[in-house]
């Protein structure tokens, strides 16, 4: 070893901190290629008597000084917590495995038992998730409590592993009556895609302990995160969701909201640059308004996300008691949607909570009516039997409602839907009162069907005024008494088929009639429409009036019962 080597590693360890059972090398830019360069940090490992964390983040070091180390931690069984990340920086990609291998043996030698494992920014691959990968399994990562796995183009090969390894050690762990609880997941940037995440999520479901999961930048879209979101509704202890810079659309985002209808200790959430869109923006305002008391950030930036349907999330979070941030930037407001969801704020004394929303995409070009679905969607041929606005199930997959009283319901009714008609609808009589069973609040795109169905029959005749506004109570006010999540998902449909919101996937615009909106105005009257529920119809009244000018006298009599009952409210 060339004696400048030498002055420059004696130099280095002497900032070398010790104390409380550390040693940390951390950035010290040790290059410690075999046994010789590795000796004098070898020699401070085995001098440390009670070794409880080792730090090597910021080094880099070959398979003979792996080796070496190995040999050294073989007798240090109160190791706790490895940071290794950042320590192959120049290393052939096929030396980290073995190195890993090394340092796993010889933790698993000593019986050590981790509580934190660190190896982030070691581009390793699938390969390096094989060198960690009989570590994992072991008895030394039953006490595992934090494994950061950040940038290590893990891949889904890589991800598929570490999901089983994960499942074997909760597997094990579990027989011995000490089941793994880990708390924190971190793995941002590691190209997992949909067979990744959902191999992961099969793991995540299992363990049932996690508190925080960082999986930015992953290629996943939403049938991962369909799968992570099943899962995320099996940890009730979720403080922190990180999910930026993946593709929810509506799908994904739906079953996001539906799990954290599940979750009371989420503090921060974070589905930036995920492409929630508006429809999937009310979604979550809906869990926001109902749930979620602990949430101090939200972050849906650069998420297509409209004007109105900001405002709609804005008014969602204004009671949260301990809400610090919310970051709407990047999204499509234009400058005076800008302007109204600051003033929206500010009114209610919440302006320094709205982060900066300087990046705003301004407002989308009306040639961009029709939306394209992801790129990377590959649904299954069942999958695309489904509609769109479907609400994601408990188990995050969507099914057809197969409820006993919808398949027994009576023949006049069901060609009252197949075919409706004033006439039909008075023949039905007391029968009216029935319609709401062909309502399934979970599919918010049937029930928005069936209330245009019996809307577009008004008429000034006394008899079927009274008949079409008796059925509309009937299913309204089922659908809107449903959770927060179901009822803002109905109206959120009803407004993309009123060309009121842009939505997203197949969805055919309804043919606009008077009588459409003239029982939205006797059902805003009623006390089943609630105030929150008028709000959110109102905002997008308001932003959109263009849409409504062919049935313009009708749309200022909704717009007017709408305010009365925003005044009632104040």
């Amino acid at each position: 070893m060339a004696s400048d080597d030498i002055t420059q590693l004696a130099d280095a360890l002497s900032r070398t901190h010790v104390g409380d059972g550390e040693l940390s090398y951390k950035g010290q830019g040790l290059k410690l290629d075999d046994e010789e360069s590795a000796k004098d940090l070898v020699r401070e490992i085995d001098q440390c008597q009670d070794l409880r964390a080792l730090c090597l983040e910021g080094n880099t070091v070959g398979v003979e000084a792996a080796r070496a180390i190995a040999k050294a931690l073989e007798s240090k069984d109160q190791l706790q917590r490895c940071h290794w990340s950042d320590m192959f920086t120049g290393r052939l990609r096929s030396e980290i495995p073995t190195a890993l291998r090394s340092l796993g043996r010889a933790v698993m030698c000593a019986g050590a038992r981790l509580t934190e494992l660190d190896l982030s920014d070691n581009a390793f691959g699938p390969d390096g998730v094989k060198g960690i990968e009989q570590l994992l399994k072991s008895p030394s990562c039953h006490t595992l409590r934090e494994l950061r796995l950040n940038n290590c183009g893990m891949g889904i090969g890589g991800g598929k592993i570490l999901a089983e390894a994960l499942i074997e050690c909760h597997r094990e762990s579990s027989a011995l009556r000490t089941p793994l609880k880990l708390r924190v997941f971190i793995a941002g940037r590691n190209r997992l895609e949909n067979e990744g995440a959902s191999a992961l999520a099969k793991a995540f479901q299992l363990i049932g302990s996690l508190e925080e999961v960082h999986m930015p930048q992953n290629g996943i879209n939403y049938a991962g995160v369909m799968a992570l979101a099943s899962a995320m509704q099996h940890n009730p202890e979720l403080r922190v969701l990180n999910f930026n810079d993946n593709t929810f659309t509506k799908k994904g985002t739906l079953a996001m909201a539906q799990a954290l209808r599940h979750l009371r200790n989420v503090q921060v959430i974070n589905f930036g640059d995920c492409l929630v869109r508006s429809e999937g923006a009310i979604a979550l305002a809906a869990v926001l308004r109902e749930g979620l008391p602990m949430l101090k950030e939200l972050n849906v930036s650069f998420g297509e996300i409209t004007e109105a349907a900001a405002l709609v999330v804005a008014q969602a979070v204004m009671d949260k008691p301990h809400m610090e941030k919310v970051d709407l930037n990047g999204n499509c407001l234009g400058e005076e949607g800008c302007e109204a969801l600051k003033e929206a704020m500010e009114d209610v004394d919440k302006g320094d909570l709205l982060a900066s929303l300087s990046d705003d995409e301004g407002e989308p070009d009306e040639e961009d009516e029709e939306d394209e679905e992801d790129e990377d969607e590959d649904a299954s041929v069942e999958d695309e039997e489904d509609e769109d606005g479907e609400i994601v199930k408990e188990n995050g997959i969507p099914k057809k409602d197969d409820s006993p009283e919808k398949s027994q319901s009576p023949a006049e009714i069901m060609s009252f839907l197949t075919c409706p008609s004033a006439e039909k609808l008075l023949q039905l009589g007391e029968m009216r009162s029935n319609l709401k069973q062909q309502v399934d609040t979970s599919n918010p795109q049937e029930a928005a069907d069936v209330f245009l169905k019996i809307a577009s029959l008004y008429s000034e005749d006394p008899e079927t005024q009274t008949a079409v506004f008796e059925s509309i109570d009937a299913v309204l006010k089922k659908i809107l008494s449903s959770p927060d999540l179901h009822s803002y998902c109905f109206l959120s449909t009803l407004l993309a088929m009123l060309g009121l919101l842009k939505g997203e996937g197949k969805m055919k615009k309804a043919a606009l009639v008077p009588g459409q909106l003239l029982c939205l105005a006797h059902a805003v009257e009623q006390e089943y429409f609630q105030h929150h529920q008028a709000l959110l119809l109102q905002t997008f009244m308001t932003k959109n009036r263009d849409a409504l000018k062919t049935c313009s006298s009708a749309a200022e009599r909704l717009s007017a019962t709408l305010e009365k009952k925003r005044n009632d409210q104040q």
